[in-house]
């Protein structure tokens, strides 16, 4: 009977290489089927301006004129008109600016909005009043826990513009310091 070996050494080879070669590949394949999904400014290009209709609830990330991303926004707790002075509970409309990035605020993330603008100053101050400011767009509050749900359609900010933690994270990889913002009515 004929000497009948598994494997000779080629075989072997290429059978380590090809177990070596399907592990790596697995454990890669793992590892990216459990990452978070990251938009990339590749698939977008930049975001270019923020859009903001009230009445829509929307808020839009534009790039270079196109509609990249939109999003469902709670606002604030008396959302009809401009915002007049501190503690009125209305969002701003007008132009503003992205100013700063908070990832510490006590909602899930914030980007302010550079409210109050000279403008906003003036018409406040002649009421004798404070324009209020620290007017974001920010996530869920950081202690909201099980009633997340609850927040999700109705206008319950101070002020401000809220989305869900999930699209905060985005606006949040998307959205530079400087970026104009347009909060129409």
């Amino acid at each position: 009977m004929k000497d009948r070996a598994l494997f000779r050494p080629r075989q072997l080879m290429l059978a380590l290489l090809l177990i070596f070669t399907s592990a790596a590949a697995s454990a890669e394949l793992r590892t990216l089927a459990y990452a978070e999904p990251q938009p990339t400014r590749n698939l977008i290009g930049k975001v270019s301006e923020l859009v903001v209709h009230k009445e829509e609830r929307r808020l839009y990330l534009m790039s270079g004129g196109r509609v990249v991303r939109d999003y469902r926004i709670s606002l604030g707790k008396t959302p009809e008109g401009h915002k007049l002075y501190e503690g009125d509970s209305r969002t701003p409309e007008g132009s503003y600016v992205i100013d700063m990035r908070n990832p510490n605020s006590e909602f899930y993330k914030s980007i302010r909005i550079s409210y109050p603008n000279p403008r906003d100053r003036r018409r406040a101050e002649a009421w004798g009043l404070s324009p209020g400011g620290n007017i974001m767009i920010h996530g869920l509050p950081n202690k909201a826990g099980d009633m997340a749900f609850a927040y999700k359609g109705l206008d319950w900010t101070d002020g401000c513009i809220a989305v869900t933690n999930e699209e905060m994270d985005e606006i949040w990889q998307l959205v530079e310091v400087g970026t104009p913002i347009r909060i129409l009515p």
